[in-house]
Parts: C-alpha cells; structure tokens; sequence
C-alpha cells in the first residue's frame, strides 16, 4: 500500500517527495510517475536511466504532445478513452491537461460521454482503479477496504450502478461514474488524487445483456434484493465507519427505490450525501436563484411543475420549498405552488404508492379534478392549468416538453424558466434550440449536457449547463477544509446562494446562468467558503473566523505540478 504522508494540505503542498519505489515499479504508480519529465537527478537516484527517452521534458511540452494526440481522436467515446489511459499512467499530466483544456475535456471524462464509458466499462477495461465490493465476498469487506491504493482518503464516490445517468442498470460499469465524478472533484475541488477513492458495489445485475456477454467482469447474477441488500450495504458502511471514519462518502445512481431511503439511513452515522438528490438539487436551486435576480423575480411568487417526482425531481423540490420559506412563505402557501408530475399526471393525495416526500408535495385531489380525459391528465393540460413560471424536467424522457406545453407557458410569463436537466443528451425533455424559438427568445435555460450558444435574431443566447460538478467538489473541499463530520441540506443551500451569486447573468439576462468552466477554480473556492461557514454556523464543524478558513481553503487546494522525488532509504530487512 503506497502511504502519501501527511494530510491533504501538505499533499497539496509537497514539493518535495520521498519514495522507495525504483525502476519500473515507479513509472507503473500513476501517482508518482512523470514519464518522460523525470530530470536528470531524479534518473540517477531512482534506477531509471535507459527505461525512458534520454531527453528529459517538461510537463508544459507533455501538455502540448498529448493534446495534439487528443485532437486526432475521433469520436467522444475514443477521448474519453484516451484521457483515462493518462489517468491510469500519469495522473499529474492527465490533470494539468484537463485543466489547460478543461471547458473541452470535462464532458469527456463525465457527462454526457460516460455513459457511453460505463455502458462498454467490461469491453474497455485495461487497469485496475477503485475497489469491488462484490456480493459473493459480503464477508470479506473489511479486508477489500483495507486493500485500498491509498491509506489515506478524504473522499468515496459509491455506485450500485442500477441506475446510470439516462441508461439504466450497468452492473460493475457504474465504477466508470464513481471514477468519472472522483476526477472532478480533484479537477474542479482541488482535492489531491490519492486522497480519493471510487467503489462500486456488486449487487448483481438485471441487464440480461450485460449477464450474458462473456466479457461482462461482475457477478452474473440478478440483483439482491430486500433484506439481504440492505445488510450487504451496511456490512459496506460499518467497514467505511470503522476504517475512514472521516471520509466523505456520496452515495451515486442508486435506484429510486434504493437512493432516498439510504441516505436517510445513514446520514445521520457519517458525513454523507446523494449527489443525484442533493447535488441535483443545489444547482437547480443556485440557477433558478440567479435566473430570477436577473429578471427581478422574487421566488416566493413562482409557480413550479417539475417532471419526474422521483429522487432528483422530490430533491429539487424540497430545496425550493425550503427557500421559498425563507422568502417569508409558510411551508403550507408554499407547497401550494408545486406540481410534481409523474407517469400518472401531477400527483395528488387521492393516489396510492406515494413515497412521504411525494406525499408532502401531492395536491389535493379537487385541485386537479377535471383537468384530463379518463383519469389521465397530460403535462399540456397542466400547463394549460397552472400558472407556471418554472418548468424543470428529471424525467429522462426526451420530447415531453413540447411546443405545445413551452407556448402555453411562455404566453403567461414573460422569463419562462425551463430546465430540462435529464442526461445524456439524448434524454433531454427538449433541445434548447427548440425552447429559445418556442419562448420567442423569452426562456431563461439550463440544461443537463452542454450546448453552445444559441442565435436568435439578433442576440446570443448562452444555455448554462446545470450540472452537479458545480456543487460537489465544492463540497469536498469545504469538508476536507472545515473538518465538517455531516453534511446538511443547510450547507447545499448554502452552495446553491454561493452559486448564484457567480451568476454571468446577474450582469447580463443573455449570458449564461452559471458560470463559465473556465472560472471554476474561483467559483469552487467561493461556494467552499459559504458551505464551511454554514457547517461552522450549526455546530458541524470546528468553530473559526472566515479569514482562516479561507486560508485553510487556499491551502487545501491541489494543483497538478511535478514534485522532486528523492529516494528513500528501503527498510531494513526482518
């Protein structure tokens, strides 16, 4: 196990790196392996004359080289391809190369492209990167974790891999996204590489395709279920708590059935969160916050329909809910101006099989009384019902906002706000060309995946991109900087006023209503500071002025350089 000393500021401070690996078995860790950039010194000292070129280069011309080659990859599937065998051999140059390039790569390391990673991970599958929990090995748990690259973690990304993105069940293949959402966290939170961890856990899997492609690597089984899934998962969280008992954990593409009810479960016994229910949830929230300011709106008087009442579509609405309360609505006229629409029409409390959070946003049954034909109630006719000034989309079904249901809402408010946030690309409730000539140009838009600017007569429309890796590597940071223990939908709000508040649009009602890639650096460090303070304000982190956080901040933040390695002296032998 390859030990890096000292926590993660000094990490991301070292300049200077003691190691007893030599030869080949330090150009094979991706951690500590610079390829061609190794110096002269560095040759001499740790056995690598004649492995390598004989002229040394630095990591400016790797940058160069290695671009060059990306652009010569041709197709997204292919780049993506390409990045992660640089990950897998060199982890400073892959990040320092995404950075330099990252408003490019980032959709070619996460969404929408892997997707297409994860729905082929058995075929592509070249280096071992992250830990297995199978079933057949539930057992044995405590002795997988122990088996970890690094001793030291300040971050796990957890997937079942039932429910990837738009794609649904991918057995093992999830592992993809926890790699996927771990290097953004490192890219966009500066939190050091070695200090993070993806898992996935092997339940089985009910892709009967995936059980029956010999070159499917997980455990060819049905998924396990009820009782004895749950165990396995707390089996997994007990050896979490009692190996890493700091670490945060985000729990990532779990089942609807599954992703609720584990977060209640545990969020309460370690620092963890749902990205796809809270992090989906901030930046909604964030760009719904900035969208309003920048056409003078208050939130308290909007009306919202959000398609897909499951985990995403229940955890925006709570979030909105709770800030219109801070508006100066009570939770009762709040609620009032929800509309949670599902396979069966806008929920009601004259439905059965409703979840407690589906519960809390149901309309009475009067108030949807007569709206449709058969029972079945349409989103048009609840647009042609409702007042709505909102419209979001986690539905995962491409086409339903349709030119029908957007001219219906953009005739009764005059800044519709329309987030069709369901990925990959092809999931997308609407093309935002589409909502801008259906708005007359009017619609203020985010969406899932990004998309360049759009021209409509004579103004550029920029659509913002509501993705989450504007909310968690923030947070990865901020508890890494904090030493926050729990993670509290305070402190996501607090990410999503942070996120606002770097709106591009608050200056300009055209321009994006998130902030450009390009700036994330910035944009992580502020929303970073506004989540430590909300954990230092309800007693979840050690208490300090904002001054020294931000320094600890500062400080926390990893960028990709080569340190000089020395060689250590080998132990002595038993």
């Amino acid at each position: 196990m390859i030990h890096v000393a000292g926590t993660q500021r000094a990490a991301a401070r070292f300049d200077h790196v003691a190691t007893q690996l030599r030869g080949m078995e330090l150009l094979s860790a991706p951690m500590f392996n610079k390829g061609s950039a190794f110096t002269a010194p560095e040759r001499d000292a740790l056995g690598l004359h004649g492995l390598l070129p004989p002229q040394p280069m630095a990591l400016e011309d790797q940058i160069h080289r290695n671009y060059d080659a990306y652009c010569k990859c041709r197709s997204d599937l292919e780049r993506h391809v390409f990045l992660r065998a640089i990950q897998d051999r060199n982890e400073v140059l892959f990040y320092a190369l995404m950075r330099r390039h990252i408003i490019e790569m980032a959709p070619m390391i996460y969404a929408p492209t892997v997707a297409k990673g994860a729905s082929r991970f058995s075929h592509l599958y070249r280096k071992p990167r992250g830990l297995f929990f199978s079933y057949p090995l539930r057992d044995r748990l405590c002795e997988i974790l122990a088996n970890r690259p690094y001793r030291d973690v300040d971050v796990i990304v957890v997937t079942d891999g039932e429910r990837v993105l738009g794609i649904g069940d991918q057995g093992v293949g999830g592992m993809a996204i926890s790699i996927g959402k771990l290097s953004l966290y490192t890219l966009m939170g500066g939190v050091h590489p070695s200090r993070t961890l993806p898992v996935v856990l092997d339940v089985g899997t009910n892709n009967a395709e995936l059980r029956e492609d010999s070159l499917y690597l997980g455990w060819r089984h049905e998924r396990v279920t009820g009782d004895d899934y749950l165990a396995f998962v707390d089996a997994f969280v007990d050896a979490v708590r009692t190996e890493l008992p700091d670490v945060l954990l985000q729990w990532e593409d779990f089942a609807k059935p599954h992703a609720r009810p584990l977060l209640e479960r545990y969020r309460d016994r370690l620092c963890t969160f749902n990205d796809d229910i809270q992090g989906t949830a901030a930046v909604a929230l964030g760009a719904i916050v900035a969208a309003l300011k920048a056409s003078r709106q208050r939130l308290r008087e909007q009306t919202v329909v959000i398609v897909g009442a499951g985990g995403a579509g229940t955890g925006v609405a709570e979030y909105l809910l709770a800030a219109m309360c801070g508006d100066g609505l009570s939770e009762a006229e709040a609620r009032r101006r929800f509309y949670l629409v599902d396979v069966d029409g806008p929920l009601h409390d004259g439905m059965n099989g409703l979840s407690p959070v589906q519960r809390r946003f149901a309309q009475p049954r009067s108030a949807v009384a007569g709206w449709g034909r058969d029972g079945r109630v349409s989103l048009l006719q609840v647009m042609q019902n409702v007042d709505a000034s909102v419209l979001i989309g986690t539905s995962g079904q491409p086409g339903l906002f349709t030119e029908d249901v957007v001219r219906a809402m953009a005739g009764k408010v005059e800044h519709p706000i329309i987030f069709p946030l369901s990925n990959p690309t092809e999931r997308l409730e609407a093309q935002p060309n589409d909502l801008v000539e259906w708005s007359d140009g009017r619609a203020l838009i985010c969406t899932g995946t990004p998309f360049a600017p759009i021209q409509h007569r004579s103004r550029t429309v920029h659509i913002g991109q509501a993705n989450n890796f504007y909310v968690f590597p923030a947070l990865g940071l901020a508890v890494a900087a904090s030493g926050a223990r729990r993670v509290s939908d305070g402190m996501m709000r607090a990410a999503a006023a942070a996120l606002a508040e770097c709106s591009p649009a608050l200056k300009d009602i055209s321009a994006s209503l998130l902030p450009s890639l390009g700036d994330i650096e910035t944009v992580s460090k502020h929303i970073a500071l506004a989540v430590g303070l909300a954990a230092q304000s309800e007693g979840l982190a050690p208490g300090g002025d904002e001054a020294q956080l931000r320094r600890r901040i500062d400080d926390a933040f990893w960028s990709p350089h080569y340190p000089q390695l020395i060689a250590a002296a080998s132990p002595a032998p038993d």
